[in-house]
């Protein structure tokens, strides 16, 4: 992980009305005051709450990104969101490919590619999710299908700037299941993906993206995945809804 500052990023899915986002922030923030990260700090509320998260991470080490955006910047598309939109509200990041959009909603890896795009066309920064099932790891595919979803999703896609794109490598099997892949098996797959991803946009823009693990990440588990060296943060789901348990994820990276 040396030169790569390490990112823990809490995804709040579908959870948090405005006020319970406010509330949750204002408790973030005063634990970093106490403890200042070494690490940068994202927040993902939904659509709903964005602008209160962006007005209370104001003078904070903390940033905020979107779950999700749509490839175009405007027209009929009932229901969904654009970049400039998620730019304008105060965005940095966009969560783009989790498995529960590719699951639930139907996202392809073609779909993926053209979030992505649209993402960096509005310099919103990527955080490009991908990941295998239970039956596919079970099988011996994980290397096949993740290999596969990371080439279909950055085809057409360059970039000099490594800080631009994150990686989250999230095994679908262990995400809200209470799973986890063991330090060992998320390092395997961290470090192949690295060697792909410099296979298709060269060796040293790849040596600089952060990837990060999401799948049942808590307090207890962070620092043994995070001594590994292709894991550079993790990538957080129902443990980044409680302030202490989300506090002690990011201590866990010191």
């Amino acid at each position: 992980m040396e030169g790569r500052t390490p990112i823990i990023a809490g995804n709040w899915k579908m959870h948090k009305t405005r006020a319970e986002t406010r509330n949750l922030i204002k408790e973030l923030a005063a634990g970093l005051r106490i403890n200042a990260p070494a690490c940068e700090v994202i927040t993902a509320p939904p659509f709903i709450s964005i602008s209160d998260a962006v007005e209370e991470t104001r003078n904070t080490q903390i940033r905020v990104s979107a779950q999700n955006m749509h490839w175009e910047d405007h027209g009929a598309f009932t229901g969904e969101i654009s970049g400039p939109m998620l730019k304008e509200a105060g965005c940095s990041h966009v969560i783009i490919g989790h498995s529960e959009r590719r699951q639930y909603f139907g996202e392809t890896d073609e779909m993926v590619n053209l979030k992505i795009k649209a993402a960096m066309k509005h310099e919103l920064i990527p955080i490009f999710c991908l990941g295998e099932t239970l039956t596919q790891r079970e099988d011996g595919k994980t290397f096949e299908v993740v290999k596969d979803q990371l080439i279909r999703g950055m085809e057409g896609i360059s970039s000099s700037d490594p800080t631009r794109l994150v990686i989250a490598y999230e095994p679908v099997w262990a995400i809200g299941t209470g799973r986890t892949a063991t330090p060992d098996q998320a390092q395997e797959v961290h470090g192949f993906l690295r060697r792909e991803l410099g296979a298709l946009v060269g060796i040293d823009f790849a040596a600089k993206v952060r990837i990060l693990y999401g799948g049942s990440v808590k307090p207890a588990n962070t620092r043994s995945l995070m001594n590994r060296d292709d894991i550079d943060g993790c990538l957080v789901g129902g443990a980044s809804l409680k302030s202490e348990d989300f506090l002690g994820i990011i201590k866990g990276t010191a």
